[in-house]
């Protein structure tokens, strides 16, 4: 008979919540492909937030038959061999794959609020979210930027920090969801700071580097050329980089972004700390693309996510990869793991 198992337990198997996203999207494809992996189940309990009509529409439609489900009764009580279903809608939404609709954007809400308040009553250690449509989840109901912004208004009073992580890369984000006009009014010594310390501590926690080599990159093409292209390295980003080392911290820069990815100097470091969003995130999908997770650093639980959209222009077409799903879940896995490694040995050093 299969046992059963307690979120508040865990056991050696975290028990990971996985939002369904946008059901329109491949979120559910991604899903159940990367849950047909056995590995998987053997590291974690799964537990997704959706509907179990969803994903039996994709597992007929896309040919899936082995994929198996069982949904959950009572909150907190898992199959501790089975993927867990927690039905966060019980109406019949149409599925209309590839659209983005109203209804879709609804569903992917309603499981975020679910999934949040599960990480509150500690029933489930981290959560995994797949891809939402920005466009179609934003209402007076849910008014964010995007999944990041959630969680940290949640769990992190806006001090979380977007990371984006595979095997050999590691960048963090000064800024992110804003628009490029912004970014310069919005990187101030206190921002930068915080945002560096951010990055330092979560290479430390999360990743188990306890040295952290970290490289900070310039704002301005040429990182500003000594102040011929724009002012912000020398008034902002270099104080702040001598302020770290003189309290022995590993962090140099700023970098031009452009030669420091072009000639490799990335693989010298353990961190790359970058100041907006595209600078940051195109090299990083130019190298990581099918197995680079975007991780939630800075906030008290944890939160990863595949390091793509919904791809709708292939959404039901059986077409896409469950690569960076399988990883974003299996990141969530270590992290779990080695903050509870963490908050042991602070316990057993206390005592």
């Amino acid at each position: 008979m299969d046992s059963n198992i307690s979120g508040k337990i865990g056991g050696n198997k975290p028990v990971i919540g996985i939002t369904i996203g946008d059901i329109n999207g491949i979120g559910p494809e991604i899903i159940i492909k990367s849950l047909l992996d056995n590995r998987v189940l053997n590291h974690l309990i799964p537990v997704i937030y959706g509907s179990t009509k969803t994903l039996s529409y994709y597992r007929k439609s896309l040919d899936l038959y082995d994929f198996n489900f069982t949904p959950v009764k009572d909150d907190g009580i898992y199959s501790s061999k089975r993927v867990n279903v927690v039905n966060c809608w019980e109406d019949v939404v149409e599925i209309k794959t590839g659209e983005v609709t109203i209804a879709a954007g609804e569903c992917s809400r309603v499981a975020l609020e679910k999934v949040a308040e599960a990480l509150k009553q500690h029933v489930i250690d981290a959560v995994v979210t797949a891809p939402i449509n920005k466009s179609n989840i934003y209402s007076d109901k849910f008014q964010f930027k995007g999944q990041t912004e959630f969680f940290d208004s949640k769990f992190g009073q806006g001090n979380s920090m977007m990371m984006m992580v595979s095997e050999n890369l590691k960048i963090g984000l000064v800024t992110d969801h804003i628009p490029l006009s912004e970014v310069a009014g919005a990187i101030t010594e206190n921002r930068l700071a915080l945002k560096l310390s951010k990055f330092e501590q979560s290479l430390k926690l999360d990743f188990g580097i306890s040295k952290p080599k970290i490289a900070v990159l310039g704002l301005n093409p040429h990182a500003g050329e000594e102040g011929l292209i724009g002012s912000e390295e020398k008034d902002i980003l270099i104080p702040v980089i001598k302020d770290f080392k003189n309290k022995g911290k590993l962090v140099y820069g700023p970098y031009p972004s452009d030669g420091f990815f072009g000639n490799m100097q990335f693989k010298q470091y353990d961190g790359i700390l970058c100041m907006y969003h595209d600078q940051g995130l195109i090299p990083f999908k130019s190298l990581s693309f099918d197995t680079g997770v975007n991780f939630t650093a800075g906030i008290n639980i944890v939160r990863t996510s595949p390091d793509h959209g919904t791809a709708n222009s292939i959404a039901g077409k059986n077409l896409a990869s469950e690569k960076s799903m399988r990883e974003a879940l299996f990141l969530a896995c270590d992290i779990v793991k080695k903050r509870k490694e963490e908050l042991v040995q602070k316990v057993t050093d206390f005592s």
